[in-house]
């Protein structure tokens, strides 16, 4: 109750030197001295962090050197002060934001003003296994950060997890960076399609030949949505086509919406069955194409190295 946290991101072990040396004692005095000295250290390190008032205690993982060893965890513990050992480098900037504290790199840096408070911590048990969880409640100075705790039977299982809540959260960053969305299901490149061939008809010569290619490009994404799903692709390309051709020669544009319907292996009014994607996302991928042709067009000659 009433947790002071801090993270450190120093080492509660033995210094080591700079250099990989090799120090051989052969005197039994010289090698409890040593000891000894070590055993100062990591004490006189523990004493600042209990003199800092410190209850809870966050440390990183070090790559360099062991970041805590048995002996700083048993000063610790005496001193009444709970550990959360191997904090990931990654995890640093978000697990501060949350907690609202700072990191602290050296002994001689705590201050009140870098520790985060906490009303209780303490490990809980997840339902259904033995595995356990550090849970942090009451925080005073909460930042603007969500927890998703993800479960799976296997790691195949919750990596795939993992992957589709970072779609979802990369489609709700792109609502916010542009707030459109459009039709799914290869709906709006189609549309687009069939709108390009139409203005590349009142060109001539190069320009006429580079857009009507840029439109027929587009209708891969279509053909590739269909093929993955199952579906005969040059017949459901066709039928989109249709479609949309027909859309354009009526005044009232009612299949502009029609794409690819992958449940029910057909085309359908994408708008009527809720499926939608951010406009975002096809213009930035169209962009991102469009800049790599123009990139390699550049390119003049190839040097082969045998």
């Amino acid at each position: 109750k009433n947790a002071k946290i801090a993270l450190i991101q120093y080492c509660l072990s033995a210094p080591k030197t700079d250099m990989d040396n090799n120090v051989v004692v052969s005197d039994y005095a010289a090698m409890d001295r040593i000891l000894k000295e070590e055993r100062k250290h990591i004490l006189q390190l523990c004493k600042v962090i209990k003199k800092a008032g410190v209850n809870v205690l966050l440390i990183q993982k070090s790559i360099l050197r062991d970041a805590y060893n048995e002996l700083s965890l048993h000063f610790l513990a005496k001193m009444g002060i709970l550990v959360v050992t191997d904090i990931e480098r990654s995890d640093v900037p978000f697990i501060c934001r949350t907690l609202g504290c700072t990191p602290i790199a050296h002994s001689d840096s705590f201050q009140p003003n870098k520790l985060g408070y906490a009303q209780h911590v303490g490990d809980v048990v997840m339902e259904g296994s033995s595995h356990k969880v550090t849970k942090f409640t009451g925080v005073s100075n909460p930042g603007k950060t969500v927890t998703v705790l993800l479960r799976g039977s296997n790691e195949l299982v919750l990596a795939e997890s993992a992957r589709s809540l970072h779609d979802a959260q990369c489609v709700v960053r792109s609502l916010v960076k542009q707030r459109a969305i459009m039709a799914g299901g290869g709906a709006p490149e189609m549309e687009t399609s069939i709108q390009l061939t139409k203005y590349a008809s009142t060109l001539q010569g190069m320009e006429s030949y580079c857009i009507k290619a840029f439109a027929q490009a587009l209708e891969v994404i279509p053909y590739t949505l269909a093929e993955n799903a199952g579906m005969k692709p040059i017949h459901v390309v066709t039928e989109l086509r249709k479609c949309h051709i027909e859309s354009n020669t009526t005044t009232r544009n009612t299949n502009v919406g029609m794409g690819i319907n992958v449940k029910t292996s057909t085309v359908s009014d994408m708008y009527e069955i809720n499926v939608v994607q951010p406009l975002l996302v096809s213009t930035s991928a169209i962009q991102l194409a469009t800049e790599t042709v123009a990139m390699i067009l550049k390119i003049d000659d190839l040097i082969v190295v045998a």
